[in-house]
């Protein structure tokens, strides 16, 4: 089934329902109230920026855009790009380039001027719609992009070089273009992570969409009278697919901007959120702000909250636990999944696996899984290999990449990069990223492992372990380590916590620094390795 019919049907069902809401606690509005019902006294109040949409206005405004797309020639077989910060305005634009039949292609909204032109030019996009936080970014290449796309622009204050959205589409059409759409048709182009340089290219079709829609509504149940709190990053296959789950129960979702533990709570409490996807240093973050006292449950309205749910990365066993200890109530689950899979759990923990809390589970709806060795034999029950996926949401193919796409597809499965092993209950852990792994000594020595262990010691809020070169073993272990705020550590205090590891695996560098994350959580391990590595050659050096 194409995903617009999911919009049309909430649109025909909850019309006059609010489908989104933008939050933005960054940006302030004064605004004049009634006070009470029987008081006429109007006051002033002054609060977060708020904008909502019904179901009936999202699906007008999609088919708005839409429309505008056809009547200037764009359709099936051409590309629309998505520069925006999240915003109302992000989804209706989503759904109308869908509507016109062209293909979807979200952007990282912290792309360089160099990255957001080599991603056009990757992915062949022939629009693009961009907000105001892009307008500097887009001058430095607008006289080298211009040429052979539209450009479209949203918000206040349109330069020069682009057409306004807002205007061109008020003026459009709000009737359904019904563009005719089948399952197989080319429906979004992904960019993966690029936490390993420039990234690649992920084409995927309508029923990958689809199924991802069913896969997120059968892992947690949304029902009509949900909320659904999103936060993280709409060009993100993670955030768009949870929020999926939504639009096939025809339910409310809200749209965060700027994070922050008090402005997560109070999202949950004035909209009434019952889901809350957050990433690993949202969930810390909020952790430690109970622990301080910065802020207190009982100021908030939470007692509708029944999930919370992670994904992106490994999750730290101890996180949970001491989550749990707050919110007893709360289902959870991990989501495990990648931008080549399209979320939002191609292996996911499963409410009922609650006491398994460490590992990333079992098969998604609809989804296969296998480990095999480097030869692509299945290994054996409890043995570690490269976790394989296999499912209706796989990625047609890496676009214009077929090289890279072999070596990704083999015989329908998706060789994810990732060393995981099964347990005897059937559950599966990840180990960690192939590439990640340390040979020190000739031993393995899987970070994910030492990360899991550190994350425990209470004076720890990050962690992040890589590899570093030496002369005798190879690679020895360095655990870069985030200390909480307020809290001290020493280089010997660590060293005891990890007593209780083989010695192989206990850190034999320990580097007190911050934690880089990229917009999605994920630690951003080269960027260490570069900079810790450089450091090693540079002592080298000077010892010489």
């Amino acid at each position: 089934m194409p995903i617009p019919d999911l919009l049309r049907h909430n649109a025909a069902t909850y019309p006059d329902e609010v489908a989104l809401v933008e939050i933005n606690p960054d940006v302030q509005e004064r605004r004049r109230v009634t006070w009470r019902d029987y008081d006429l006294t109007e006051v002033t109040e002054t609060r977060a920026y708020r904008r909502e949409i019904t179901w009936r206005v999202f699906d007008e405004k999609a088919n708005r855009f839409a429309n505008l797309l056809i009547e200037r020639g764009v359709g099936k077989g051409d590309r629309v790009g998505i520069l925006l910060m999240n915003c109302l305005e992000w989804l209706p634009i989503y759904f109308g380039v869908l509507k016109c039949g062209a293909v979807v292609v979200p952007l990282n909204f912290r792309y360089t001027s160099e990255e957001i032109e080599y991603c056009l030019d990757k992915a062949d996009v022939d629009v693009l719609v961009f907000g105001p936080e892009f307008i500097g970014r887009i001058e430095e290449i607008v006289d080298r992009i211009e040429q052979k796309r539209l450009i479209f622009y949203t918000g206040a204050h349109c330069p020069t070089f682009a057409e306004n959205y807002d205007e061109l589409t008020a003026n459009c059409s709000s009737a359904d273009p019904m563009v005719p759409l089948e399952a197989k048709d080319d429906a979004a182009i992904y960019f993966s992570s690029g936490t390993t340089g420039f990234p690649k290219a992920i084409l995927h079709n309508h029923e990958s969409l689809s199924h991802a829609a069913v896969v997120e509504q059968k892992h947690h149940g949304q029902t009509h009278d949900d909320v659904f709190l999103c936060i993280p990053p709409l060009y993100h296959t993670g955030a768009k697919m949870h929020w999926f789950g939504s639009l096939i129960s025809g339910s409310k979702a809200v749209l965060l901007r700027g994070v922050s533990p008090q402005t997560i709570f109070e999202a949950v409490s004035d909209e009434g959120c019952t889901i809350v996807w957050l990433l690993v240093p949202w969930a810390q973050d909020i952790l430690l702000a109970l622990e301080r006292g910065d802020l207190k449950i009982e100021d908030y309205e939470l007692d509708q909250w029944r999930l919370m749910h992670i994904g992106a990365q490994p999750v730290p066993k101890s996180l949970v636990e001491k989550w749990r200890s707050y919110f007893p109530h709360h289902d959870y689950d991990t989501n495990y999944g990648l931008s080549e899979s399209l979320g939002p759990g191609c292996v996911h923990l499963g409410l009922e696996n609650i006491d398994h809390v460490g590992a990333i589970g079992v098969p998604g709806y609809g989804w296969e899984v296998k480990i095999v060795d480097n030869d692509g034999n299945e290994v054996e029950q409890g043995e570690i290999g490269e976790l394989c996926v296999k499912g209706p949401s796989l990625m047609t193919e890496y676009y214009k990449n077929p090289e890279a796409t072999a070596e990704a597809l083999v015989d329908g499965w998706l060789l994810t990069g990732d060393m995981a092993q099964q347990d005897e209950d059937g559950l599966y852990w990840l180990v960690d990223r192939k590439k990640d792994v340390v040979i020190s000594g000739g031993e393995n020595i899987y970070p994910v492992q030492v990360e899991d262990h550190l994350s425990a010691h209470p004076a720890i809020k990050d962690v992040a372990v890589i590899g570093l070169p030496d002369d005798r073993l190879g690679e020895i272990a360095a655990a870069i380590i985030e200390v909480k705020p307020g809290e001290e550590l020493s280089e010997a205090e660590v060293d005891e916590f990890c007593l209780t590891l083989p010695r192989y695996k206990r850190p034999r560098r320990i580097i007190f620094a911050d934690v880089p994350r990229n917009a999605t959580g994920k630690i951003e391990k080269p960027k260490l390795r570069e900079i810790y590595g450089a450091e090693h050659i540079v002592e080298k050096e000077n010892k010489a």
